[in-house]
């Protein structure tokens, strides 16, 4: 789920200045993968920046790299209670990748934008080692999303970035349930 999202610097630093105010500069990659740097937007001394960041944490207990965490749960968690209540980021990207067996050889791969080509705002949360890493939040899947993955990752819409951002713990639930009202292009890869 979510393992890898697209990154269009042309389209998404202006659109992203623009929405937000932030002087945006991040690089194309349209297969953006877990280890790899993505820049987000953060509250950093009470103003909101770019912070570049590395995708997935591995924590001493664990076997692998831990990429996403379950929304609905990340505040409850342990490893996740933290960076939910202190540390929430964005990470701006142009869309992102699930695939699925339609029972050829290989599982079909999917992309899926915000149909209007506006930027998606993913719901990340962050760990200040030196170099920051963050882990994607993820929902229940929306309607559209439904025939192709159970589960998606959380979208912040525009007006409540600063709530995302900001806000106390308990003001994030309705965030972090699956949006209907995203228009999403889906397109096979």
């Amino acid at each position: 789920m979510c393992g890898r999202f697209s990154v269009v610097s042309t389209s998404l630093d202006t659109l992203i200045h623009e929405e937000t105010g932030v002087r945006f500069t991040t690089e194309t990659n349209i297969d953006l993968r877990p280890t790899q740097t993505a820049s987000t937007l953060a509250m950093i001394d009470n103003r909101l920046v770019q912070q570049d960041t590395i995708w997935g944490i591995q924590p001493n207990w664990a076997t692998h790299l831990i990429i996403n965490a379950k929304g609905e749960t990340a505040g409850d968690k342990k490893t996740f209670r933290l960076a939910m209540k202190t540390h929430r980021c964005l990470v701006p990207c142009s869309g992102w990748y699930e695939w699925r067996d339609e029972g050829g050889p290989r599982k079909q791969k999917y992309l899926f934008t915000h149909a209007l080509g506006k930027p998606l705002y993913m719901a990340e949360i962050w760990f200040p080692y030196a170099t920051p890493h963050l882990v994607t939040l993820t929902t229940s899947a929306n309607k559209a999303c439904q025939p192709y993955h159970p589960r998606m990752p959380v979208f912040i819409p525009l007006n409540s970035i600063r709530l995302w951002l900001n806000g106390d713990i308990s003001e994030l639930t309705t965030l972090l349930l699956p949006d209907n009202t995203l228009p999403l292009k889906i397109q096979a890869c």
